[in-house]
This record gives structure tokens, sequence and C-alpha cells, in this order.
């Protein structure tokens, strides 16, 4: 399912600050970025052998999958808001000045790409604009394999996460660290459970790794307090249930975090609002001189009603 919504609100940016966007970069396209998550946990389902005999590992393969496209649109959208600042409607008018060098400034920074390819939007590559690429996919079609894999790749990007946390002040790029850690370290758990169920060896013992809990985090508080991290979603409203098998049979929260027994959410959080992205006529976005496109867009939306 897609909504117009994303996973999480976002405040507004107090700056423009491209370089921190360059780093929130590695949560999307680094080696252990949002990008990657998400690829490894797709093919895996797609490629998932024994789909009916293994259904609550193929179910929670498949409903992480879901929630991992969201968290992609969420870290793009938070480093499109650091890379623009401050909504600013006098960039929509259009003829502007392009004569006078006016993004003279984008050269030195350091994911300059995201300016000259992307018009300052996210781009699928990691905090040093190199390419993420298929290579960062692992589906090997052993189940006890591939589960071990998305364990160590949400190790991993708790991790990052953490790094990428440390190196940002505006309030924008940690709202999205704070929010996915605490949903990196529910898929840690759920992923440790199920190769529970499977080996009887105590994974989720291992966590959280890195060793800090995320009570240290302020950005945490909330999602923590509203009980996110003992939520697993099934995107769904009928699909991808028997999930219950695995989060849930009265497994409890993590140690360190507040306690309380594991469920299964019907259906998707409730999120936060669509960020709307101010256009920047004299970077051709959407157009140089866009009022006609506005007014078009509206005589559609209208007819739309």
């Amino acid at each position: 399912m897609r909504v117009d919504r994303l996973q999480a609100e976002l405040p507004p940016p107090k700056k423009q600050d491209p370089n921190a966007a360059a780093a929130l970069q590695e949560l999307l396209g680094g080696k252990y970025g949002e990008m990657s998550t998400l690829g490894n946990y797709m093919f895996q389902s797609f490629n998932f052998r024994s789909k009916s005999k293994l259904r609550p590992f193929y179910d929670l393969v498949a409903s992480i999958t879901a929630e991992e496209l969201g968290h992609v649109e969420l870290v793009s959208t938070g480093v499109a808001m650091l890379n623009n600042g401050p909504d600013n409607p006098a960039n929509e008018k259009g003829g502007a000045d392009i004569s006078k060098s006016p993004f003279e400034a984008m050269q030195d920074i350091r994911s300059a790409a995201s300016f000259l390819s992307a018009g300052g939007g996210a781009l699928p590559v990691n905090s040093n604009s190199m390419s993420w690429n298929v290579d960062m996919i692992t589906t090997t079609g052993n189940v006890v394999f591939d589960l071990l894999h998305n364990f160590h790749l949400e190790c991993g990007a708790r991790l990052h996460k953490l790094r990428v946390y440390e190196t940002l002040s505006d309030p924008t790029g940690r709202e999205v660290c704070g929010y996915l850690l605490v949903r990196g370290s529910v898929h840690a758990h759920a992923y440790a459970l199920a190769l529970k169920q499977i080996t009887g060896v105590e994974l989720e013992k291992f966590l959280p790794t890195p060793n800090i809990n995320l009570d240290k985090i302020p950005e945490c508080q909330k999602y923590l307090q509203e009980g996110s991290h003992r939520r697993l979603y099934r995107w769904s409203p009928e699909d991808y249930a028997s999930i219950a098998g695995i989060w849930g049979n009265g497994e409890q929260a993590l140690p360190g975090d507040p306690p309380g027994p594991l469920e299964v959410v019907d259906g998707m959080p409730e999120g936060g609002k669509m960020q709307e992205l101010t256009g920047m006529a004299s970077a051709f976005s959407p157009e140089y001189a866009p009022e006609e496109m506005f007014e078009i867009a509206s005589k559609l939306y209208q007819k739309s009603r």
C-alpha cells in the first residue's frame, strides 16, 4: 500500500545545509543504507522457496520489505529538505537572473551531484556520491543464512545511523536518525527471534549492537513512549498475519527499552505529513518559468474534484 504520508513527522530544517544532507546520504545509499536493506529483503521475498510451508518466515521478510520502502522515502525526503533549507515561496517566481552564478557555493559542497544532477534532491548514492549497486544484495535461498545476513545488516545499519547522528546538529537529520534507530532495532530483534525459532540460538542477546541503548538518544524518546519499539506492522489489510508467530508468543521488548509485550499491528503507522519542497525556478525545478505549469495543474486538480 502507498499513502501520501511519511512514516514519521520531520521538523523543518533550520538552514540550508547540503553537507549535512551528504552525511544523511550514507543512510540511503551506503553499504548498510536503506537501499541495501530494501534490496536485500525485497529480492529475498521474491525468491523465497517453500513459501506456503515456511509462511511465518516469508511473511516476516515480506512485511519488513514494505517498511523499508518507506524508509527510503523518509531518508530521501530528509536529504532533500536539508539540501533546500527552509521553504522560500519567493524561489518559485520565474524569470530569475541566471547570469550571476546564483549557485556558485554549490561547487564546494561535498556531494555536488545532489544539486547538479538532482536539483537539490536525493540520489541512490552514499555520503561521497558513490553509487549504490546490486553487489550489496544477498539472496542465497538458504533461509538461515539470509536471516543471519539480515540480522548483520540491521546491526551494521544501527552503527551507521549512530555515526551519522553524531555528525548532525540540524533537527531534520537527527529526527530521521532517531526514528530509524528505533525501527532498525525492531527489525534486528525480529530477525533474531526468527533465527531463534529455527536454530534455538538466543541471538537477541547480542542486541543492541553497538551497545548503546535508545534511551541515550533524545530523538528516540517519543517513539519509545508510544511503543514503536514493540510493534511490527503488516502493511496490508489481510496478508502477512503469521508474523505473529515470531513477533509475539510472549516475547518482550529488549532490556533497556521500555518494557512490554511485542505486538503485530494491522496496516501501518499513522506517520506524518508529506513534505512540500518549494520550487526553485532558477534551478529549473520544476521549470525556469513555472507559472503556466501551476495554472494547468490547478485546472486539472479542479476537474478531478
